[in-house]
């Protein structure tokens, strides 16, 4: 049961925008999209969005450097909390434009949402090492594809620039709770 459910996330997490027709509609909008306008050029996190594959987990791998230098500076994470609110509402506001302008639904380039759900996991880290922000890494992509629910709601019933960042909003905020949890445990140090 495990090994089936191991491989099936893998799998889907690799493979999930290649299936058949809506993955020939996804490429068709993307060719009448533009890295020319700003709106793009940000929500797909300066064209990260436009990885051939997987652009989620790439749009929250160049989160990483971001992240990994701000840890470096040692302030207080509650300072960067209304950075972040603030950054997450000017991404609704933007990506309900970019879908209404171009007609789509949480396209896999908008990657912005991941940078944010990103964002808010590394808030809740212990430690900045290499080694958290990885652990960080793998959950936060862990829950940002399963989507518990309330993500899965955000994700499937929300179809609004909200309902796009939101989703990764929750989920970074259990793979910040799970994190702060295998952390207690003593496992990682």
């Amino acid at each position: 049961m495990i090994n089936k459910l191991v491989y099936s996330f893998i799998f889907y997490s690799l493979f999930k925008k290649s299936d058949g027709i809506l993955y020939q509609m996804e490429i068709e909008q993307k060719n009448a999209v533009s890295l020319k306008q700003p709106e793009v050029v940000f929500l797909s996190f300066f064209g990260i969005g436009f990885a051939p594959w997987a652009p989620g987990t790439f749009g929250t791998v160049g989160t990483l450097p971001f992240l990994y230098l701000l840890g470096l500076m040692e302030a207080p994470f509650l300072i960067f909390v209304p950075f972040i609110a603030v950054f997450t509402a000017i991404s609704c506001f933007i990506a309900d434009y970019a879908q209404k302008k171009y007609k789509l639904h949480d396209p896999g380039w908008i990657v912005i949402d991941e940078v944010l759900g990103m964002s808010v996991t590394w808030l809740f880290l212990q430690s900045q090492d290499l080694l958290h922000l990885a652990i960080a890494f793998a959950l936060f992509r862990f829950f940002d594809i399963i989507k518990f629910w309330p993500a899965s709601y955000f994700d499937k019933e929300v179809h609004h620039g909200s309902g796009t960042i939101l989703d990764d909003i929750i989920s970074g905020i259990y793979a910040g709770l799970v994190y702060l949890g295998i952390n207690a445990t003593g496992l990682i140090s």
